[in-house]
């Protein structure tokens, strides 16, 4: 019965693939597989941030918005003449940036984290708009677009480039010293504080990484629409949520397995995928995804007070 609460997730995706399955019979040829990974590549890669922020206890609405603001700043850069390294490696730099200011706010002017990142991700929206004139960015190096179109056995580099980052980040959270910290702030936050870890430092490594990995997923889309759009990346935020809360993850901090939020990001670009072969519009799709966040969030209570309850009896 534990496994169950713990890992249902994984038969909820089951489910998912055979009702698309049976609604589509397109659904599970290789080229929608591919469509889906390449989906899940990018909102994979902010959903993996996110997770640390909210085992952290805090929540991050920025994410679209540096995704975003990220992509239009590497294309205006290459559009400028700089390198595509230069400009990757200034574009991560200040979307590494973006996530201290998050932080800074966050643990040392105590703004609420829902708040803080709602200003910034508006912020910041504003700026992409304004430097760009509300107008995209095209014309820069087209090499730059060969990173989302390359394969390598048949599977888009974007997928690897996601799978690496997801190896990096769970050795970091099961191996690591800051891992364990930050499932010990979102657990217990005085407790870790008396025992002599800085909260704020781990808080502001949690945002910091956020808001680094947002700004890969913001690169990773330049180079699959060769354009660099002042309104890219919007949702992604609430995708990202989501896969984190459909994973089991507690929103409250504390409790979560990173390998679980991605099986929650392949339910979201199933969902995607499916309803768009399904010629089902837009309006009901943002319905249905909804009722996902809230139904995610109403069992990833439940299962996690059920299995309090267990352990207690044990």
């Amino acid at each position: 019965m534990n496994w169950f609460f713990t890992y249902g997730i994984v038969i909820v995706l089951a489910l998912v693939i055979i009702v698309f399955s049976i609604g589509s019979p397109n659904f599970l040829k290789f080229s929608t597989i591919f469509t889906i990974l390449k989906q899940i590549s990018i909102t994979g890669i902010i959903s993996i941030g996110m997770t640390f922020v909210i085992l952290t206890g805090g929540i991050d609405l920025s994410v679209s918005s540096v995704a975003g603001l990220t992509s239009v700043t590497a294309a205006m850069l290459m559009l400028k003449g700089a390198s595509p390294l230069v400009a990757i490696i200034i574009s991560l730099c200040l979307s590494a940036i973006y996530g201290f200011i998050n932080s800074f706010f966050i643990t040392r002017v105590n703004i609420p984290p829902l708040i803080a990142t709602l200003g910034m991700e508006t912020s910041l929206r504003g700026l992409a708009f304004i430097i760009t004139g509300g107008l995209p960015v095209f014309g820069f190096n087209k090499s730059f677009g060969n990173f989302a179109k390359g394969q390598l056995f048949g599977i888009p580099y974007p997928v690897f480039l996601f799978v690496a980052l997801f190896i990096i980040c769970l050795i970091i959270l099961s191996k690591t010293c800051i891992g364990r910290y930050v499932y010990a702030v979102g657990g217990n936050a005085e407790a870790t504080r008396l025992s002599g870890i800085s909260i704020i430092r781990v808080k502001m490594f949690a945002y910091i990484l956020n808001g680094f990995l947002a700004g890969i997923a913001g690169l990773v889309l330049l180079s699959r629409t060769n354009s660099g759009q002042p309104s890219a990346g919007t949702g992604y935020e609430m995708d990202a949520i989501t896969s984190v809360a459909l994973g089991g993850v507690n929103l409250s901090g504390g409790d979560g397995k990173l390998p679980l939020v991605i099986v929650g990001t392949l339910i979201m670009g199933i969902l995607s995928t499916g309803m768009l072969m399904l010629n089902i519009s837009d309006y009901v799709q943002q319905l249905i995804k909804g009722i996902v966040l809230l139904g995610a969030v109403s069992y990833a209570n439940i299962s996690l007070s059920i299995r309090t309850k267990m352990a207690e009896k044990n």
